[in-house]
């Protein structure tokens, strides 16, 4: 059975409308539901998803957090499976076909969350040896295998929980960009994903929704349902995530995730507003995606 701001679709995991979600948890309208979705990867999305997408859902904006090497993966992935269709004399269907990953109409950000700040604070630390592995793969076009050494020696002792504290604090500018998309009024509705769309998703959805003053738990039941919605794609998610480096803990969505985030924001910050403060959103910024999200109660 759906959760309450959860939907079917073909070819779209994790996606949930969190305004309704939210209060679904609540069991009270304090966000305006039909704003704010969140999802794992689009690119497969059949021609009915897309569809829904954009005629039920309204969805202006797409802020999409993946990688390069992701896109790449992504494309090499739909490419085999279009050989693969064709090879077997199978007439491509729109779930395969060759049709542009971009849903015409929407608006696109792609916005690496784990950019240039978040790969050299990791770099850094590597081992020389570790470190002169990494950087002859990656000239070799190895990008998988580069970002390998970085898992086994860096992500995964890390785990999920730290690298979101990494991210908060070594993906600022990355994070201001998604703010500076979500201040603008036109931009709405918008859907944010990643690859599984559950923690640099999770990240920034964990953000605005500290910003609208949602209750830490509710924010944490929001994370952690996307372990169950993600389910169904686990076998062949854990093929990418040990390609990596990584172990089955990457699939999972650890339960303080949110609570450990928050307490870096206070502890290390001062809290949230300070925090968007110092990576340059403004106050009248931070104050136009609360009332855009919150319903006025008074």
């Amino acid at each position: 059975m759906d959760s309450p701001g959860t939907h079917q679709f073909d070819n779209l995991l994790n996606f949930r409308d969190v305004g309704a979600h939210i209060n679904s948890i609540l069991g009270a309208q304090v966000l305006r539901p039909g704003l704010l979705f969140r999802s794992a990867r689009p690119d497969d999305t059949s021609a009915s998803d897309r569809n829904k997408l954009v005629k039920t859902y309204k969805i202006q904006t797409i802020i999409d957090l993946r990688s390069k090497t992701e896109h790449i993966n992504a494309a090499k992935k739909r490419s085999e499976a279009a050989v693969a269709a064709q090879s077997a004399a199978i007439p491509l269907s729109n779930d395969i076909v060759a049709e542009p990953v971009q849903i015409p109409g929407v608006r696109y950000a792609h916005i690496n969350l784990n950019g240039k700040g978040f790969e050299r604070h990791l770099i850094w630390q590597l081992k020389y040896t570790s470190l002169a592995k990494l950087v002859f793969l990656m000239a070799l076009g190895y990008r998988t295998e580069g970002i390998s050494v970085l898992g086994k020696e860096l992500m995964l002792p890390r785990g999920l929980v730290g690298l979101g504290i990494d991210t908060l604090d070594h993906s600022r500018p990355e994070i201001k960009e998604v703010f500076d998309i979500l201040a603008d009024e036109t931009a709405w509705p918008v859907m944010v994903n990643c690859t599984q769309g559950k923690d640099r998703t999770g990240m920034i959805v964990l953000l605005v929704l500290l910003l609208c003053n949602i209750d830490l738990d509710a924010a944490s039941q929001d994370y952690v349902r996307s372990e169950f919605e993600l389910e169904p794609e686990k076998a062949e998610r854990m093929k990418e995530i040990e390609s990596i480096g990584l172990d089955e803990s990457f699939a999972k969505c650890p339960p303080d995730f949110c609570e450990k985030v928050a307490q870096h924001l206070d502890t290390t910050y001062g809290g949230l507003s300070t925090y968007l403060l110092q990576i340059g959103v403004d106050p009248e910024q931070a104050e136009r995606v609360r009332n855009v999200l919150k319903v006025n109660l008074s």
